[in-house]
């Protein structure tokens, strides 16, 4: 008996949350400080984004705190709506650390916000070569640039791989729930 995987609703697919990562700052300054608000909650994005961009600008840092202040400052403008600045960033922190999965998981996440799901593939497929820092979102958000450009069995597994990597996490669980099998022969 072959089984046919169905889709409950692609439209829920489409507004179906990303997720981002940040990156780790070592050391003190603007930098650890960029870290630590865009990890946490903040009221004034320009404020934020102001430390950011004085951290890249004015203190002296490592090849790799460099490129995580990228990505960090990349994730506070995505999370604004400023896709193409957050794509900026994150081209500008492969640039720097050509092996750094967090900066594909955000640029693939900033596709899927800007509805370029074919363009999320590459970067993702790239973050899950590089076995990115929270993985399971890379496999999430590649599911959902894979249901989108028609690979629903590919997204299926995407999900289920993301549910595996961190188990209980409710966006993926709600996310499988769309699916069912049916009967193909």
């Amino acid at each position: 008996m072959k089984l046919k995987l169905m889709i409950a609703a692609v439209a829920t697919a489409l507004a179906a949350e990303t997720a981002s990562a940040q990156v780790f700052v070592i050391g003190n300054g603007l930098g650890g400080e960029c870290f630590q608000k865009t990890k946490s909650k903040y009221s004034n994005f320009r404020s934020v984004e102001d430390i950011c961009t004085r951290a890249l600008r004015e203190q002296a840092m490592t090849r790799d705190n460099r490129a995580a202040t990228y990505v960090n400052r990349g994730v506070l403008r995505m999370r604004e709506g400023l896709y193409d600045k957050a794509l900026a960033d994150y081209a500008e922190a492969v640039k720097l650390q050509p092996d750094l999965g967090a900066a594909y998981l955000n640029e693939g996440a900033a596709h899927i916000y800007r509805r370029d799901f074919a363009a999320a593939l590459a970067p993702l497929d790239r973050a899950i070569e590089l076995e990115s820092i929270d993985l399971f979102a890379a496999y999430y958000n590649r599911a959902i640039a894979r249901e989108n450009t028609g690979d629903v069995a590919g997204a299926y597994t995407d999900f289920t791989k993301s549910l595996e990597l961190k188990p209980g996490w409710e966006l993926a669980e709600r996310q499988l729930t769309r699916f069912s099998f049916e009967d193909a022969s």
